[in-house]
């Protein structure tokens, strides 16, 4: 009986040292880690303020592969949310939800710092669970961004999650520190340029039919200019010979922007989805994915590079020093060229292995793919055309939208050319010429943050913008013409 009343007692004395010792246990928790990322202040807020990058930088995945994610409520800003299902014990099922965001996205790269805080709905023990990042510039010259990911949590008077404050280095710690390490390597992708004054807008881009020219030239303005003119002036005259006129701005789609040379298309958006070539109509018809094709197939392009429109352009010069050695040869042997036997190139009326219409030697048509776009405006020569093709890189990753710049690239549009007419009558400079550029998105909502704040200008009519499909030998891609080396950059 001696030892059942001892027991008791060492039960009841260990309950209430336990019950001590868990009031006088913190009624809350707090982890912190921080991190420095050498990226605008602006780049780091737009990857905090919204989900879509969420699951690319976030640890769960690591314990499950197999976990799911869904988007909710807004897609950027409070409100914002997004929940997950894991079949692991470690991740189980959780909610994540921007509570606030302090200053808003506009005035965060003048303030040089801000906060976000998510709120927290999981099977971690506490509750008002909570994420607060702070951001605030750093390091010499201020071109480094200081970020402390908090986790905080209340136990109030419930003594088991108190306890449970002895865990906290556990998961949520292991979460916040490997997270806030994934988040500095995946800013390490994004085109390091600052997009404060960008305002870009998401857009709906119609397919159109269009004529275009493959052309190439030094990555200088000078030189790019004249490469222009001339693709416009072939593009005039095949319009005139078969009877159609231009219904839009002129489009330019980049094949190859390098360090040394610029291989890109100049293309016009025409009136008619089919053509007449010596009395026969063909209709323009949407890019295809080429077959598979042995070397000498006959029915291969004369395009067999990475781009059908940079093989175009390569080909014809190449078929016309290929004719002029066998005309050489034969006269040398006594023979009388034949032109048949010269005429390698393509024949009007046919079609490359992308389902392009081969028109004339120098110009093709296609009915260009159309589809969503983040489309931002630029004002000046055309040197400012790069910057902004970087600033749309960037403010797509940064918010999560899906692109993929091999398959859709960057195209842009001449909104206001120069010499054209102002309406005041005088005419526009050279560096008063206005471009859209278009990045198009295969994953996005329905509107940026710029456009839901009334930001932007409405959308412009996009039945002029003509994105190509990647297999297109005019693909969607970057800047009109590029400055030269030291400019774009």
């Amino acid at each position: 009986m001696t030892r059942v009343l001892e027991f008791i007692t060492a039960l009841i004395i260990v309950a209430v040292l336990a019950v001590v010792i868990g009031v006088l246990m913190p009624s809350s928790g707090h982890v912190d880690r921080t991190t420095m990322v050498s990226k605008d202040i602006r780049d780091v807020y737009d990857v905090f303020n919204n989900f879509r990058r969420f699951q690319d930088y976030a640890v769960l995945r690591v314990y499950d592969p197999n976990l799911t994610y869904k988007l909710e409520g807004k897609a950027y800003g409070p409100g914002a949310a997004i929940s997950w299902t894991s079949d692991v014990p470690k991740v189980g099922n959780g909610r994540l939800e921007i509570a606030s965001a302090t200053p808003g996205f506009a005035d965060v790269g003048e303030q040089g710092s801000a906060t976000i805080v998510w709120k927290v709905t999981n099977d971690w023990p506490g509750e008002n669970k909570r994420f607060t990042i702070n951001m605030e510039r750093a390091g010499r010259g201020k071109r480094l961004v200081k970020v402390t990911w908090n986790y905080d949590v209340d136990y109030g008077w419930n003594l088991l999650d108190r306890y449970s404050n002895l865990f906290i280095h556990g998961t949520p710690d292991s979460m916040v520190q490997y997270s806030l390490g994934n988040v500095q390597s995946m800013l390490a992708a994004v085109p390091n340029i600052v997009y404060d004054d960008l305002n870009p807008k998401l857009v709906d881009t119609p397919q159109q039919p269009v004529l275009y020219v493959s052309t190439a030239a030094k990555r200088n303005l000078t030189d790019v200019d004249a490469a222009t003119a001339t693709a416009m002036t072939q593009l005039q005259d095949a319009m005139k010979k078969l009877g159609v006129k231009q219904a839009g701005p002129r489009i330019i789609f980049t094949t190859n922007y390098g360090d040394q040379n610029y291989t890109f298309d100049v293309a016009v958006p025409i009136d008619a989805s089919t053509l007449k070539i010596d009395g026969q109509d063909y209709a323009l018809t949407a890019p295809v994915q080429p077959k598979l094709e042995g070397p000498g197939s006959a029915s291969s392009a004369p395009a067999e590079g990475a781009s059908a429109a940079a093989g175009a352009s390569a080909a014809a010069p190449a078929m016309a020093a290929s004719a002029d050695k066998v005309a050489k040869a034969d006269a040398k042997s006594g023979k009388k060229a034949d032109k048949a036997d010269m005429d390698t190139g393509p024949k009007p009326g046919t079609r490359d292995k992308y389902g392009h219409l081969i028109v004339d030697q120098n110009v093709r048509g296609m009915l260009a793919f159309g589809g969503r776009a983040l489309e931002a405006s630029w004002t000046g020569n055309p040197a400012g055309i790069p910057p902004t093709r970087l600033k749309l890189e960037a403010y797509a990753a940064t918010h999560g939208y899906d692109t993929d710049t091999v398959v859709h690239r960057f195209y842009n549009k001449q909104i206001v050319a120069y010499e054209s007419k102002k309406p005041d009558g005088s005419e526009v400079l050279y560096d008063e010429q206005t471009f859209h550029v278009f990045l198009p998105v295969t994953d996005a909502p329905e509107q940026t943050p710029e456009q839901a704040a009334g930001m932007t200008d409405q959308p412009a009519d996009a039945s002029s913008s003509a994105p190509a499909d990647s297999s297109s030998a005019a693909p969607a891609a970057s800047s009109a013409e590029p400055a030269d080396a030291e400019s774009a950059n």
